[in-house]
């Protein structure tokens, strides 16, 4: 069942206007569990994000490849979490949301996002998003957005959280509070108090990805905090975790499909959300 444009509709306190126009500017709003992004798209090279993403179209409809298939147009798509895929636009800015796999409960996912892969059909959803993102460029600076917000503002509700099992939970939080910190399976193991194979297995089993998968998927999500600061890369890499530049530049391009240097560049004029601030890059 399609959701209705009812069940998405923002909280009173953060309703965009009704019939307002489709529109805004960069912006990117981040928390640990969620991502908003509308700002340039870059080349369409292969990437591989670790959050279920959500592909809108702002003013121009957008092509989607996933996992080298055929190209589809469209003006909304779902990407699995860690699926390889391409996107491309006529447009030079795209729009998209993120939802940490590990924080969400697929079963129980808004209809329109549950089980999707590819080219979504739903028009009220896809606007929303737009006005969404028109509301947030205008009066982001005015708030302080809270992490729990996002799903109300997007989705009119808080989605249901994915249950896992409490020693694999522990070393979840202990890397997505400290991405760039050495994090080995073996160190991880031992403090779940299980063998190295039963805690590989079992972080499969709850996260959905291999523990390395993960891994290295925060580590590159976490150098979204610093694209809007005028930073030299290679300290980027070391604050980040990667032991060289070579190994940075390489990691960053195999998730994002783009080298460091033009992340940044295209976030010159981007709008950084946080939970408590906005930084004007």
């Amino acid at each position: 069942m399609q959701m209705q444009a009812s069940s998405i509709a923002c909280p009173p306190a953060t309703t965009p206007a009704p019939g307002a126009a489709d529109g805004g500017g960069r912006v990117m709003w981040v928390t640990p569990e969620r991502l908003f992004y509308a700002g340039l798209l870059g080349s369409p090279s292969v990437r591989t994000m670790g959050g279920l993403l959500i592909y809108v179209a702002l003013r121009a409809p957008i092509r989607i490849s996933l996992d080298g298939a055929r190209w589809d147009s469209t003006e909304l798509a779902v990407v699995p979490a860690y699926m390889p895929h391409s996107v491309a636009c006529d447009d030079r800015m795209i729009c998209d949301l993120g939802l940490e796999a590990e924080s969400i409960d697929l079963e129980r996912l808004p209809a329109v996002i549950r089980g999707q892969a590819g080219p979504v059909e739903d028009a009220a959803f896809a606007r929303h998003v737009r006005q969404a993102h028109a509301w947030l460029s205008r009066h982001g600076r005015e708030l302080d957005l809270q992490a729990g917000s996002f799903d109300q503002i997007f989705f009119g509700q808080a989605l249901a959280r994915r249950r896992l099992d409490p020693r694999i939970e522990a070393v979840v939080e202990r890397i997505r509070g400290a991405p760039s910190a050495t994090a080995t399976a073996e160190s991880c193991a031992a403090s779940a108090h299980l063998s190295f194979s039963r805690f590989l297995h079992l972080f499969k089993e709850e996260v959905g990805t291999p523990f390395r998968s993960f891994r290295t998927w925060k580590r590159a999500r976490s150098l979204l905090h610093y694209v809007t600061q005028d930073s030299n890369l290679a300290h980027v890499a070391l604050d980040t975790g990667y032991p060289d530049s070579t190994h940075f530049s390489h990691s960053i391009r195999q998730v994002y499909g783009l080298k460091p240097s033009d992340i940044f560049a295209g976030s010159r004029k981007l709008a950084l959300i946080g939970e408590r601030r906005v930084v004007v890059g």
